[in-house]
């Protein structure tokens, strides 16, 4: 004798979210199944007749009638499932990561997956790395840093981002630098014929040293423009035979100079400053460099001028450079600026005062 059927009788609530389970058109299949299925089964449809309606068998209407009956809208979901037991748990992880704690064996400068999997032994090199990746750790990967100590950072900081935001009026503001011994390198270089007949430029990776340069250059910030002095040497006497022709390009003019803090920069007793009163220096605090924007421009000059470039001679190198600094003269633009994270935090409070 067959089992009465259980009854579905269904609240407005739940009628209305197996409809709209029905209706959807993102819902698993299943769900929208399921859902079917407890309509008509509240529409007092049978048993069989919604087996062929829906096409499942008679007796998974029944187990699903009954289940509702117990569960109501869960239901819908599948079923909790015992399945095959987890050869790794939460616990291996938190092994994984406590050993990448510790120092690597001997021998070793660093941990790697399968070193981490032989030290535990009972865990595999692809889950090793299955959990790097889940936590996004790179083994192989250094990152450095630079974080100034000088106690005057903020007063210094301040002092140039109030330069670049809101210069004195009627004065220039100027970015120098230097790359010294930038090398004038030969590269063998041209194109190669594959054996499937593609041919692919590119240069070997052997070259000739052909000397170097030390390239000094002056960005003037509100602009963009640049000027640039090339020498053999970075000293003192080079640092002012360019800072010379400089100011040569402004006179009568006020300059403010953004400076980092080498040596050849800052003289205790400066008779060159003496001589020259309408300049003005500002130095960088020590290990920030990034806040001279020259350093900008020092970037897209490698990127597009110097990396992979084959010369001769120092000479070559030097008129490459040149001859970039002209077209780059030509569509020349200031530099839209930014630091999202700025060391110490109270460099925003002090800026705000000034």
């Amino acid at each position: 004798m067959r089992k009465s059927n259980a009854i579905v009788e269904l609240a407005a609530e739940e009628r209305r979210i197996l409809e709209e389970t029905v209706r959807s058109r993102t819902a698993p299949y299943r769900a929208v199944q399921r859902a079917r299925l407890i309509l008509l089964a509240a529409e007092g449809m049978a048993n069989k007749a919604i087996a062929k309606e829906i096409g499942l068998s008679r007796a998974m209407v029944v187990q699903r009638r009954k289940r509702f009956v117990e569960s109501r809208l869960a239901a819908l979901e599948d079923a909790p499932r015992s399945g095959k037991k987890p050869r790794y748990t939460k616990d291996t992880e938190r092994r994984i990561l406590a050993l990448l704690d510790t120092a690597p064996p001997e021998g070793y400068s660093s941990w790697t997956g399968t070193l981490v999997a032989c030290h535990l032994g009972d865990v595999s090199p692809q889950h090793v790395w299955r959990v790097l990746r889940q936590r996004v750790i790179h083994l192989q990967r250094r990152r450095s840093w630079c974080v100034s100590t000088d106690p005057e950072f903020t007063q210094k900081a301040a002092d140039i981002v109030g330069l670049y935001l809101n210069p004195p009026e009627d004065a220039i503001v100027i970015s120098v630098d230097e790359k010294p011994a930038i090398q004038a390198l030969e590269r063998a270089q041209g194109w190669l014929r594959l054996p499937d007949g593609q041919a692919l430029r590119g240069f070997s990776h052997e070259y000739k040293r052909h000397g170097t340069t030390t390239l000094f250059v002056a960005l003037e910030v509100a602009t963009g423009m640049v000027k640039v002095g090339h020498y053999s040497r970075r000293r003192r006497r080079e640092f002012l035979d360019f800072m010379n022709g400089v100011v040569a390009q402004y006179p009568e003019k006020e300059l403010h100079v953004i400076l980092d803090n080498l040596n050849t920069h800052r003289p205790k007793h400066d008779r060159w400053l003496a001589k020259h009163p309408t300049v003005h220096f500002h130095y960088t605090p020590t290990h920030a460099s990034w806040l001279n924007q020259v350093e900008i421009w020092f970037s897209i000059l490698w990127r597009q001028a110097l990396k992979g470039v084959s010369v001769t001679s120092s000479k070559n190198l030097r008129k490459a450079i040149d001859d970039f600094t002209a077209a780059y003269s030509q569509t020349a633009h200031p530099f839209e600026w930014t630091k999202r994270v700025v060391h110490p935090g109270t460099l925003k409070h002090m800026y705000s005062q000034l």
